[in-house]
Formats: structure tokens, sequence, C-alpha cells
């Protein structure tokens, strides 16, 4: 059986090679690396014209939205937080168009990180633009900690994962208000969300970590690396 292509959303960044310094489309090889073992064919999607996100879209049998910086505030109306770096408008525009695009094609979607706050202001909601302001504490930013979620089991993600997994999700960003058809499916202790799902969709859910970097532990169950793999896995499954 043919492998599905599955589309990586990447970003334009100065590279060096040699003597020569170029922009480049870039993407952490851990994203390519996740989508072959997991069955599909990863292909690199530029964040060009929104006008071209519709045909990209059409030629896909499954999307990552990938991570990165934050998305801009002007994109959910609110005012950019200056501790924030820029954003990458450019990079806002295409995903947003591919999100929604994707959505209407009823396109298998993994949405990682950055990933999960593209989908759900595609889906009309907000986000919490410098979380430990709102929370008093920053142990949501801290690198590198791993903490536990609750996961609900009905959930295409608890399906996947179990019902609770211990991750790491360095973030300052949070969900505020839910996009339109999206359901919060996964919690940090503090209720912040960590995970998000389309109702109706075939496989579109929005994770806060890395599944494509840090497997996800079952600290109840059993040590052992879980289900970074599955994740994708379960993507790559719907493609189908």
């Amino acid at each position: 059986m043919a492998r599905p292509l599955i589309g990586i959303t990447a970003y334009f960044e100065a590279a060096r090679w040699g003597d020569w310094v170029r922009e480049a489309v870039l993407s952490p090889p851990a994203y390519a690396r996740a989508v072959e073992r997991a069955g599909g064919a990863p292909v690199l999607l530029p964040p060009l014209s929104p006008a071209t996100a519709a045909d990209h879209v059409r030629g896909l049998r499954g999307l990552v939205l990938a991570g990165g910086a934050e998305v801009g505030a002007d994109a959910y109306g609110e005012r950019q937080d200056a501790r924030l770096p820029a954003p990458q408008a450019h990079r806002d525009r295409y995903e947003l168009a591919l999100a929604r695009a994707a959505v209407q094609a009823g396109l298998p979607i993994l949405a990682v990180a950055r990933g999960m706050h593209v989908l759900n202001v595609a889906q009309g909601g907000t986000l919490i633009p410098w979380l430990p302001d709102t929370l008093g504490h920053d142990r949501h930013g801290e690198p590198g900690v791993p903490h536990t979620i609750q996961v609900s089991v009905s959930s295409k993600l608890g399906k996947a994962v179990g019902e609770r997994v211990e991750v790491i999700a360095p973030h300052v960003q949070s969900v505020r208000r839910l996009g339109s058809g999206l359901l919060a499916v996964a919690w940090a202790e503090d209720q912040i969300v960590e995970a998000v799902e389309l109702q109706g969709h075939r496989f579109a859910v929005g994770v806060q970590w890395h599944p494509e970097r840090h497997p996800e532990r079952h600290p109840e169950r059993h040590p052992e690396p879980g289900t970074g793999a599955g994740l994708f896995g379960a993507l790559v499954e719907a493609a189908r």
C-alpha cells in the first residue's frame, strides 16, 4: 500500500551552508521522522501565500500543524505582549488559511504546540497571550520539566494515549476560548487545556506537547516511552 502524503508546516529562516547564508524552508527533522516511522510520506509546506492553502490541502492525505513561534495576538483580536518575540505574521496567515482549508476538506490533522493554537484560532477561538500573568506562576514555561495531565478516555486522544500521561510541554500561551466545534480533551492539574479535538471530524487533534520529540509516559501503567509514535500512527491511519 502506498504511503499517504502528510504535509508538515515549516518556516522561513536564514540558514548557513558553506560560505552561503540564505533564507531557507526549515523544519525540525523529528516531525518527518515521526511521520515516516508511522507509515506516512512527509512533505514540507513552506509558508507561502494563504491563497495556495486550499491547493496544498487537495494534494495531501494528512496534515501536521507543527510547533514554533507564538501566534501573533492580532490573529485573535488581542494586543501583542511585549515579552513575546515579534510574531511571524506570514506564517500565521498561511497556517490559519491552511487549517481552515484542512478542516473544511475533512483532512486528518495533528496540531502540535503552536499548531494547537493555530487550529483553535482558525476555528474562531482565542488564546491567553501570557500565561504566567493569568496563573501567577511560570511552571508551564519550565523547559524539560515533565508534568502529568488528565485525558478524556472517550476522546480519540484518550484511546491513543490513555487516561493519564506524563508530558514535557513548556509554553507561555494557552487556549482561552475554544474555537467552534473544538472540545478540550486533556488538562493540567490547574485546568489549563493541554489538548483539543474537533467534533464530527474523523481525526483533528491538537496537543500542547511535542510527541515527535518527547513520547508521553504512563507513570501508573509502565515506565517505558508510550504513545508519541501512537499519535502519528493514528494520524497516518486516518489518512489511509
